[in-house]
């Protein structure tokens, strides 16, 4: 029996707590992992009050961090210190301390964030001194003190002058300052000890592993499913903020996503396409390996399809009603569709009050284009091995993905796909078992699938394919071993050394005391 390593796997706004692709990944590996035990750090926006999983009994904790809760996280929930200390910190910290210690550090780490040369060793000095600070300090008082504030202000200000950006509110600097206030929350926050870090972003849920790194020297592994700073490139662009909000979160997004991939001893890439990515910020070539995600084949296998939809052409996708998801384009796909195929049925199950303003969006959308009828936001699907049997065809619409489930859930169940050609979408799909279309393009996504429709051979066909490169290819098993594979190689292998003996020194110097 294979010796069981303390696993903190560290989430954000996914599971337990709330589905999707990374929710179903890391479902997998807790229950399936035979050198694994969990503990699970679920960062989100509020408190949670209930699983959506059942849990293994792999899974020996959970720790919520609610960022964005009116109350902060030590004042709701026990992180392993009495809640006494956490007063004590509140009632003895004086302003001295802060401007003393603290100010020179939060000063470079502003810095940084704008330096045209960034060098993630500072930035790294910069989070470990922080750490430090707070372990004695109290969070709160700190970070909402006028010392830091106004220096905040002035550095940002100057910033400004000196490029001839463009003006900037005090709006602007209230948010960018409370975007960080809720970001480093979890330096404050005691991480219990484990054997390995497991992170599931290269973003800002970095914190919790650098801790341990720091206190224990504790190997990181980031798993990339959908690249964090290529996602939230996408949706800074496309939001509303002010140039100096965007340019700010942009830039500390991308010293965080460089520091993520400088202290990860082993950057697990579920697709070959978030390799080009890695490699631009910093990753080390040598860090980085590939394992592609698994299914359950037996769960996942081809059913008849339903009474009530026999002799329906029907469409099915399992997809969260969010802009990444891009229903927009799913919808007016639908509308080319129905101007050859009068009764088609494109039925979306997912979660549709993530972002209830996108929702209302595509609800006006189907309204407007008169596919009430047509298209069905069907909602949740308590079993969802058998969404895919539905349809005739499945659809993925995306700008941006990973490694999809849906893609091999619907291949496993025999069923052929319309794609867009993001993420490794077509290191599973390809021209055998589905067909792949440039993401917006509604109008090749509709004719795909009408050919499709039109086509049962053709169909048939390429379901057969697909449920046999599933089983040849992306089987729950290979994915589980390689998983197993890489908690060993991390635990027993030195896999990177960082050249930035200054820091070993200071992580050195920590683990003594």
């Amino acid at each position: 029996m294979k010796e069981k390593y303390t696993v903190l796997m560290i989430l954000e706004g996914t599971y337990p707590f709330n589905g999707g692709g990374v929710s179903t990944w890391a479902d997998m590996l807790c229950n399936e992992m035979k050198n694994a035990e969990y503990t699970l750090y679920s960062i989100n926006a509020n408190f949670e009050l209930k699983s959506k999983y059942r849990l293994s009994k792999n899974v020996k904790d959970v720790i919520q961090v609610p960022l964005w809760s009116p109350l902060e996280p030590q004042e709701m929930l026990n992180y392993g210190k009495p809640y006494y200390e956490f007063a004590e910190r509140k009632e003895y910290e004086n302003d001295l301390s802060i401007l003393t210690v603290f100010l020179p550090i939060f000063e470079r780490f502003i810095t940084s964030i704008y330096t045209e040369t960034r060098n993630k060793v500072d930035f790294d000095t910069t989070f470990f001194e922080m750490w430090q600070f707070f372990q004695k300090n109290d969070y709160k008082k700190t970070m909402k003190s006028s010392i830091i504030w106004n220096s905040f202000c002035h550095i940002v200000s100057e910033v400004i002058e000196n490029d001839n950006d463009e003006d900037v509110t005090l709006y602007d600097l209230t948010v960018g300052m409370r975007w960080l206030y809720r970001f480093l929350i979890p330096l404050s926050i005691d991480v219990p000890r484990a054997d390995i870090s497991h992170l599931t972003i290269s973003g800002f849920p970095v914190i919790p592993a650098l801790i341990l790194k720091y206190k224990y020297g504790t190997p990181i592994i980031a798993t990339e499913h959908g690249v964090f700073i290529r996602e939230r490139l996408l949706a800074i662009n496309s939001s509303e903020y002010s140039f100096f909000l965007k340019k700010f979160l942009i830039k500390l997004s991308e010293c965080v996503t460089e520091l993520v991939y400088y202290k990860a001893d082993l950057i697990l890439s579920v697709n070959k396409f978030n390799i080009s990515w890695e490699k631009l910020y910093g990753a080390n070539p040598n860090k980085i390996e590939v394992i592609y995600n698994g299914i359950d084949h037996e769960l996942f296998k081809p059913n008849p399809k339903p009474e009530h939809l026999i002799g329906i052409p029907t469409v099915v996708a399992a997809a969260r009603i969010y802009e990444l998801k891009d229903i927009i384009t799913m919808i007016k796909s639908c509308a080319i569709v129905k101007m050859e195929i009068p009764n088609i049925q494109y039925l979306v199950y997912g979660d549709s009050k993530a972002v209830p303003e996108y929702t209302l969006e595509c609800e006006n959308l189907i309204y407007e284009l008169g596919l009430k009828e047509n298209f069905i936001l069907a909602g949740f699907h308590d079993k969802p091995n058998l969404i895919f049997s539905e349809g005739d065809i499945s659809i993925l619409t995306s700008i941006s993905e990973g490694f999809p489930y849906t893609i091999l859930e619907s291949m496993s169940c025999g069923i052929p796909v319309v794609a867009t050609d993001v993420g490794g979408v077509s290191e599973a799909l390809d021209e055998y078992s589905g067909f792949i279309c440039k993401p917006k393009d509604y109008v090749d996504i509709g004719n795909k699938v009408i050919e499709l429709l039109k086509n049962e051979e053709l169909r048939l066909q390429m379901g057969v394919y697909a449920r046999n490169k599933i089983l040849s290819t992306f089987t729950i098993e290979k994915f589980i071993s390689e998983y197993e594979n890489a908690y060993d190689k991390v635990k027993n292998t030195e896999v990177f050394v960082t050249e930035t003996p200054e820091l070993f020194e200071l992580e050195s110097h920590q683990e003594a005391s």
